[in-house]
């Protein structure tokens, strides 16, 4: 009998769909059959159903059982022109539309993305994460992604999506307005930031973008460990310059703190362990703080 229930039957008197994972939309197969006055139309929660005849939208229905007749088809009964009321049987197309959030879905830049960074100049970033989407203007979601497609599917999408997502990541990042390091150190906010650039474009298609989330922020790299790099020369020379100014302090026959000497060694000690310093240089600089304390 199949999915649909009876479809040799020349009648159609029950419309009904139960939803399939990842699916977005299917069409009723009438397959040149009729749809009875009084017959039941289920429509399940989270889904829309809608009559289309001649390629236009009609009549909307929404969860519950409903008994089609002259009174909940106004306009199918415009479009086919009933002016004694319900003409039965009448021939029309209904498609089921699954308004569920549909999640779990990935996203990923392909290719670098070129970010003019105001302190670093022009960045290549990679970023990956996840998102979810749901369809919420259904007419739109019918004509521009739909068609006259028998079935459509996440799957079937998603480049679709994943395209559109990297163009408004390049587009929101590009400006350049803040600093990389600053948005990779809150990856919260700029998830917040780059949803909103992607909801437009998905608001096109009638969707909305109900989640974004970043979970991975990189450069390439030789990039990457030349910054590493520059932090680690930037906190060795603040160390640096700590030890000389107690080394000067001592000079003067003041007491340099103990605790202050042992956060400095503390510091070294990452460093070495990070592999910003060698063993020697640690070594030294130990020896010299240790030297200071009274």
């Amino acid at each position: 009998m199949g999915l649909f229930g009876f479809l040799s039957k020349p009648f159609v008197d029950i419309l009904d769909w139960v939803d399939e994972p990842g699916t977005l939309a299917i069409r009723y197969p009438m397959e040149g059959r009729a749809i009875r006055n009084g017959a039941q139309l289920t429509v399940r929660s989270g889904q829309i159903a809608f009559f289309h005849r001649d390629g236009q939208l009609a009549d909307a229905f929404h969860p519950g059982l409903h008994t089609l007749e002259t009174g909940n088809l106004p306009v199918l009964t415009a479009l086919l022109n009933w002016d004694k009321g319900f003409a039965s049987p009448f021939k029309a197309d209904v498609t089921f539309f699954s308004q569920k959030e549909q999640t779990g879905l990935k996203w990923g830049t392909a290719q670098p993305i070129t970010v003019r960074d105001p302190e670093f100049g022009a960045l290549r970033v990679r970023a990956f994460g996840s998102y979810s989407f749901r369809i919420e203007q259904v007419p739109a979601f019918a004509v521009k992604m739909m068609g006259s497609l028998e079935r459509l599917t996440v799957g079937e999408i998603e480049p679709q999506l994943r395209a559109s997502i990297a163009t408004a990541i390049a587009s929101a990042l590009g400006t350049g307005e803040i600093p990389f390091l600053d948005l990779a150190a809150n990856q919260s906010a700029l998830s917040e930031k780059l949803k909103a650039a992607v909801e437009p474009a998905f608001a096109q298609w009638g969707l909305a973008c109900t989640s974004f989330y970043i979970e991975s922020l990189s450069l390439p790299e030789a990039v990457q460990a030349m910054l590493d790099k520059g932090s680690a020369m930037r906190v060795v020379g603040d160390v640096d310059r700590f030890a000389r100014f107690q080394s000067s302090e001592a000079a003067a026959g003041q007491p340099v703190p103990d605790e202050d000497a042992y956060a400095q060694i503390e510091k070294l000690h990452k460093l070495l362990t990070m592999g910003a310093i060698t063993q020697q240089e640690f070594d030294a600089k130990k020896t010299e703080l240790l030297g200071n304390i009274r």
